[in-house]
């Protein structure tokens, strides 16, 4: 459990380093939030609600380095 709190406070500082610009680390947050509020109240257990974000921030953040590497890649 601890774990998964510590993954989202890494998920959170993520979120800040990308600022408040439009990536897909904000979009996974975003969606992995509505997830884990819905399993956490159909659960009745709010740890989803940080499992899910957590889970979401990283999907969004590999989302965004393979963005990141098709545009390094197209200009080699």
């Amino acid at each position: 459990m601890a774990a998964w709190i510590i993954m989202a406070i890494v998920a959170g500082i993520l979120l800040v380093v990308f600022g408040r610009e439009r990536s897909a680390v904000w979009g996974g947050a975003t969606l992995g939030v509505i997830v884990g509020l819905i399993l956490a109240l159909v659960k009745h257990d709010w740890s989803l609600l940080a499992l899910s974000f957590a889970i979401g921030t990283f999907i969004g953040l590999g989302a965004e380095g393979l963005g990141q590497l098709g545009d390094w890649l197209k200009r080699r």
